[in-house]
């Protein structure tokens, strides 16, 4: 059996299992000292070392048996679904209520503290932030208090993050105002009376479409939860939620100019809104009220600057100062004091009511209208929440189950939808409070939410005088880290162009299009370009590195070298349906022979060959039969006759036996040398310029499936070469690759598993060995 044997530099052998980091730290240690005892000299001579390695020649089939093969028994797993157990019981128990497993063996005297400091931290900015994006919503400020508190505590039963802060987000809020301020316009509550809004009325319907908004995006999480569904958020990539997140920032920062400016705008929606929003802004800008103008400023000048003595003190603090706080207590004193509503027109949030709400069941009328934006809320609001998640579960070494995730969002959205909350997420801003000022588990959340409610039945109506400006600069200030993203455009430019087209199709689209169209735009150009880029990969002829078995592109290589008589190809990405077509004009390409041109050259002339048989047979009247009891017949293997092109079939040729009278005589005169006789359908008989190698290796390491386009085209490149005396082999295929070729019924008489090999230096040991013979008992050796 053929041997592959080399010699390669090393440093050090590989062990033949993996070491534990244990054993990892000593040998390096032991590495280290023993380079410290040898001169200069010496390592470099170690470093030279070769080593060598001698094993056979394989072929799958050799591999298969050398390595006792067996197909994978696939478990059925549904069997255990049906299983009832304590064991398993418990084990469901703990998994769909996470708060059972942790909260029992909570150490109260060592995380309590930072708990508690966590969620009075994280409510005193939820409190600004619920009544803030409220407004964004297009919602009353108190229904921001309502879904800072019933979606926070169903969180803290269900969720597997530690360290996220459920609540409002702006993304979403804007998500739902666009709904809200598209369904329930102002424009159709205007009074006939006195032409003015019907806030009552207006505020009454946007609650319901927002609740049932909530209800329905709920329904969508919770039903792709128990479905497993929680993988669906990784078609969202990186560059397309940031540039969406960012997209969806300047949408909220132009959805609060009129609360800046103290102007009143048309409610617009769809597609190009945006743009029609600031136009009309630009022309509404000498109705500014100054008073409006002016509070905002000042609110954000001084919330600015409370931010930047927090990142210049953060080492020196226990925990940030609360500047929306410290700004909305001082907002509401001095309008409430000066009289900024009545003095200055400045618009204030209004009648706050004290108590919870009773819960108001959904309006099923409502579904049809909403579902598309709410299937989009819940995914973009999962993919906000799952991503956070993720990092904090790596920074702190847990596990974070995004199933689990995305089912106790979406519980947090379908009962805070019957207690009239609009749709949350997480906030990264206040994500990063719970973490820096202590927090280790979701007790902060919960003791956030008891903060918010004691603030929704006793002190709300407090904030009544609150100037909506405030509210809007505080939504301006707390958008810099997501306008900030606007640097990735740099980052990418230099990393990944791709990604980058990625990141400014999802920000255009979602400018102009609105925050629903946007997405779906985004996310299906996103799929596209991944088709795109399988349809065209990198197609590469190898050659080999000096004194190695390593093969790399002799273009990119200037060292490698192609082995004379042998072309090897690979491409870079799996040949599937797509690019079936392309890998192989792209192969027949590279190989440097117009091989279907070759092969019809071939066949015209084999055809002429044949008439011109069948012309003598015909003229010297010879029957057949008598020809060939004589001996006189001369056997022309046709490959492909005319029969078989018209039946195509590729592997039914046969040999057909013609009579040549008279001038076949001569030819058995010459003695019983037929055998010895050159072959008649040769490139070279039939005066065909031939390849100038005689293998031909498809290394298809890089196929990570296959399908019935791509065996067909497999077989057809089999076929095509061994048409212009090429043979063909495979090398490198992974095992779940041969199963599906063995699936396919791929291998057949003529392409089995010993054209199949383990590496592709085997598979150019064996075609140097057999220069287009067939493939069966190698007994040379070879070493390289």
């Amino acid at each position: 059996m053929p041997r592959v044997s080399e010699d390669r530099p090393c440093t050090h052998s590989t062990p033949l299992h993996p070491p534990t980091e244990t054993s990892r730290l000593g040998v390096l240690s032991r590495q280290r000292d023993t380079q410290a005892l040898l001169s200069t000299t010496q390592a470099m001579e170690l470093r030279r070392r070769d080593y060598h390695v001698e094993r056979p020649l394989l072929n799958q089939e050799q591999l298969e048996e050398l390595g006792s093969r067996s197909s994978a028994t696939g478990t059925l797993q549904w069997r255990s679904w049906f299983r009832c157990s304590h064991a398993r019981a418990r084990a469901l128990l703990f998994q769909y209520f996470p708060v059972l497993a942790w909260l029992p063996q909570y150490p109260v005297r060592d995380w309590l503290l930072g708990d508690l400091l966590s969620g009075l931290s994280v409510a005193i900015m939820q409190l600004p932030q619920g009544l803030a994006y409220a407004l964004l919503a297009g919602l009353p400020p108190v229904f921001g208090l309502y879904s800072s508190f019933y979606p926070v505590f169903i969180y803290f039963l269900f969720g597997t993050s530690r360290h996220i802060s459920v609540g409002t987000f702006a993304v979403m809020s804007v998500m739902v105002g666009s709904v809200t301020e598209s369904l329930a316009p102002d424009e159709a509550y205007l009074q006939a009376s006195n032409s003015t809004v019907d806030v009552a009325a207006r505020d009454a319907d946007r609650v319901q479409l927002a609740s049932t908004l909530s209800v329905l995006v709920g329904l969508f999480q919770v039903g792709l939860g128990l479905v497993h569904f929680g993988f669906v958020v990784t078609y969202l990539s990186e560059p397309l939620v940031r540039a969406y997140t960012t997209a969806a920032s300047v949408q909220v920062f132009v959805s609060q100019l009129k609360y800046v400016f103290g102007l009143h705008l048309s409610s617009r929606s769809g597609p190009l809104s945006l743009i029609y929003t600031v136009l009309e802004v630009c022309w509404k800008l000498p109705q500014t009220v100054v008073g409006t103008m002016v509070t905002a400023v000042v609110a954000g000048v001084f919330l600015v600057l409370v931010k930047l003595l927090n990142d210049k003190l953060r080492r020196q603090l226990p925990m940030p100062l609360p500047g929306e706080l410290l700004m909305l207590i001082g907002a509401t004193g001095i309008s409430y004091g000066v009289g900024l509503q009545h003095r200055f027109g400045v618009d204030v949030v209004g009648k706050i009511p004290a108590g919870l709400v009773p819960p108001v069941a959904p309006s099923p009328q409502l579904f049809a209208r909403l579902v598309g934006n709410a299937f989009a809320i819940a995914v973009v609001g999962f993919a906000i929440a799952i991503s956070l998640g993720k990092i904090f579960a790596l920074r702190h070494g847990y596990r974070v189950d995004s199933n689990q995730e995305l089912l106790a969002l979406g519980l947090s959205n379908l009962i805070g939808g019957i207690f009239q909350c609009f749709p949350v997420s997480c906030s990264m801003s206040r994500s990063l409070i719970q973490e820096s000022t202590g927090g280790n588990t979701q007790l902060a959340g919960a003791i956030s939410s008891l903060f918010i409610l004691i603030i929704i039945v006793k002190l709300g109506e407090l904030f009544q005088d609150l100037p909506k400006a405030v509210l809007a600069a505080a939504i301006i200030v707390n958008l810099r880290g997501m306008l900030m993203q606007f640097t990735d455009i740099r980052s990418l430019w230099k990393a990944n162009r791709v990604d980058l087209l990625i990141w400014l199709v999802t920000f255009v689209a979602t400018i102009l299009l609105n925050l629903d169209l946007g997405l779906a735009v985004a996310v299906v150009f996103s799929l596209l370009l991944v088709v795109v880029r399988t349809q065209l990969p990198h197609y590469s002829v190898l050659g080999q590195v000096p004194d190695t078995d390593i093969y790399r592109d002799v273009a990119e290589y200037s060292e490698a070298r192609e082995v004379p008589g042998v072309k090897v190809f690979r491409s870079s990405a799996t040949m599937y349906f797509a690019n079936a077509e392309l890998y192989s004009d792209t192969l027949k390409q590279r190989c440097g022979v117009n091989v279907d041109h070759l092969i019809s050259q071939k066949k015209k002339l084999l055809r002429k060959q044949e008439l011109k048989l069948k012309r003598l047979q015909k003229e010297n009247k010879l029957p057949k039969q008598a020809a060939t009891s004589k001996g006189t017949s001369i056997s022309i293997n046709v490959n492909t006759s005319v029969t078989d092109i018209e039946s195509n079939d590729v592997e039914g040729s046969k040999a057909t036996q013609v009579s040549a009278g008279t001038e076949l005589e001569d030819t058995a005169a010459r003695g019983q040398e037929d055998a010895k006789a050159p072959d008649m359908s040769s490139l070279k008989t039939l005066g065909l310029p031939q390849p100038d190698f005689h293998s031909l290796i498809l290394d298809l390491s890089s196929l990570s499936f296959v399908d019935t386009v791509s065996l067909k085209s497999l077989k057809n490149i089999f076929h095509d070469f061994r048409e212009i005396e090429v043979e063909v082999y495979m090398a490198a295929c992974h095992s779940p690759v041969v199963t599906q070729l063995e699936a396919g019924h791929f291998f057949d008489a003529s392409i089995t598993k010993q054209h199949l090999f383990a590496s592709v230096h085997d598979a150019v040991i064996f075609a140097l060995q057999h220069p287009r013979s067939s493939p069966v008992n190698p007994v040379l050796v070879t070493k390289l």
